[in-house]
């Protein structure tokens, strides 16, 4: 695999309390379909697909999660589990873009929101000074985390693309204080 580095200036890893954050590794590719193919957290994103396949996992990690357009991370717990990805979207033109996901058996330990935060701060020192995020209105759990890393809500309206498209979404933005 060639590591391309989506945004110049973010680390290749980020060490926070409990959590690695690190580039996804094929190594990664089982417990990443284990934990991506499932509903509960494809209703909530708008591209992972479903149902989604171990093809889906390789591809991500060889060909998707550091690109010239993405900068992403696998998310370690403290018990060296994968547990989920997140990273940052560069949108040509505008403020890149957080996203994230969960699998299921993790939600509600506070991993989303300190990932988020590890990755709010290497984007700091990278010398950016806004982020954008956007979250389905009704996924509470995602609004909430983008509110603790201190993402303000924006906008809400209805989506007009993908697989959200007509659902409600609210816009996030994150910008560095003074």
């Amino acid at each position: 695999m060639t590591e391309k580095t989506a945004i110049p200036g973010l680390p290749d890893t980020i060490n926070t309390d409990r959590l690695l954050l690190r580039v996804p590794v094929l190594a990664d590719a089982p417990a990443l379909t284990e934990l991506a193919n499932n509903w509960e957290i494809h209703k909530f994103l708008a591209r992972l697909p479903y149902p989604y396949t171990r093809d889906h996992g390789a591809d991500f990690i060889t060909n998707l999660a550091r690109t010239n357009e993405e900068h992403a991370f696998a998310i370690i717990n403290e018990q060296s589990n994968f547990v989920g990805v997140i990273g940052l979207h560069l949108n040509h033109g505008e403020d890149p873009e957080l996203g994230y996901w969960l699998g299921q058996p993790f939600w509600g330990k506070g991993y989303a929101t300190e990932a988020a935060l590890g990755v709010v701060q290497a984007a700091v020192r990278a010398g950016f000074s806004r982020l954008t995020a956007r979250s389905i209105t009704e996924n509470k759990g995602s609004v909430g985390v983008l509110l603790k890393a201190g993402f303000v809500a924006i906008s809400e309206g209805i989506d007009d693309c993908g697989q959200h498209k007509g659902v409600r979404v609210t816009r996030f933005l994150w910008e560095k204080q003074a």
